[in-house]
């Protein structure tokens, strides 16, 4: 007899344990200003394989600078 039929529940495959990996991560995007201030990101890793940078203010150097990936660690 199947074991839906008889009212029990199925033993799952090991293909349905598993969680797939993540595919953003963050990044740290430190200023360009050299003041030590710096932004957390997210970053699709598949698609965008190089690395980020963005223009930003910081409060520091009070004014956009530069803000380049580095990693969080």
């Amino acid at each position: 007899m199947r074991a839906d039929v008889l009212g029990l529940l199925p033993i799952p495959t090991f293909e349905v344990l598993f969680m797939a990996k993540a595919v953003t991560i963050k990044v740290k995007l430190v200023s360009s200003a050299d003041t030590g201030f710096y932004y957390v990101a997210k970053k699709n890793s598949r698609t965008m394989t190089d690395k980020l940078v963005k223009k930003k203010y910081d409060p520091v150097a009070k004014k956009h600078v530069e803000f380049r990936e580095a990693k969080i660690k």
